[in-house]
């Protein structure tokens, strides 16, 4: 791994800047990437048509923004962004040949977009996050950053006097710890709900926390 640069000005107080990779340039992947460049992280995107499309979201992400190969991404992030819609997640896994040990946050909800609106994908009865989990064997997951609609995730995260909660699961304490203090520095508020099968089922889509319908804001 390439020694990591020096923090610009932003909200990063504690700790050492992180490199991101987020695979998928959509409304999610952009939203988190304007909150981690903004704070101070080194963030490099992929999508599906190339590098070369992405020269107009780097250049307005400014100086901490890159864009690279889906195989890139993935080895320039100590976290990697699967941000990518339910229905291309196979395909984006599939240009990684390798996904393991490296920590993968999951902020897919299983949504299709159809001129009625959001449509639910059926999941068989099986969690997202263990859906997704098959597709990176050998990542350590974490599910997060799932519960508000794109356009509020985009929005500053301190409102009414707190700041947005974001609920965290999975099974790897130093993943979880990793992507908490990413989400903490951005200015939301990390909460540890737990494992995958356990916290995860309370705000994957389905649960009761589930989202993007059930915002909290941490006082």
């Amino acid at each position: 791994m390439s020694p990591r640069r020096k923090a610009a000005a932003g909200r990063v107080c504690d700790g050492e800047p992180m490199r991101v990779g987020i695979i998928g340039a959509g409304r999610v992947g952009t939203a988190l990437a304007r909150h981690f460049t903004r704070s101070g992280h080194d963030v490099m995107l992929a999508n599906s048509r190339g590098p070369q499309t992405l020269a107009p979201l780097v250049g307005e992400l400014g100086g901490r923004a890159s864009a690279g190969t889906p195989q890139e991404t993935a080895d320039f992030g100590d976290v990697v962004v699967l941000a990518v819609q339910w229905d291309q997640k196979e395909n984006a896994a599939a240009l990684v040949p390798s996904w393991d040990g490296r920590i993968v946050l999951d902020p897919i909800n299983p949504n299709r977009e159809t001129a009625n609106g959001l449509e639910r994908a059926d999941t068989g009865g099986r969690r997202t996050s263990d859906i997704v989990a098959s597709l990176v064997p050998g990542a350590r997951l974490v599910k997060g950053f799932n519960t508000y609609p794109a356009p509020v995730l985009a929005e500053d995260p301190a409102v009414d006097g707190g700041r947005r909660v974001v609920l965290l699961a999975g099974d790897d304490a130093e993943a979880k710890r990793k992507v908490a203090e990413l989400a903490d520095s951005c200015g939301f508020q990390a909460v540890d709900t737990g494992s995958l099968a356990e916290g995860g089922a309370l705000f994957e889509a389905g649960g009761p926390l589930g989202g993007p319908s059930h915002p909290l804001t941490a006082l």
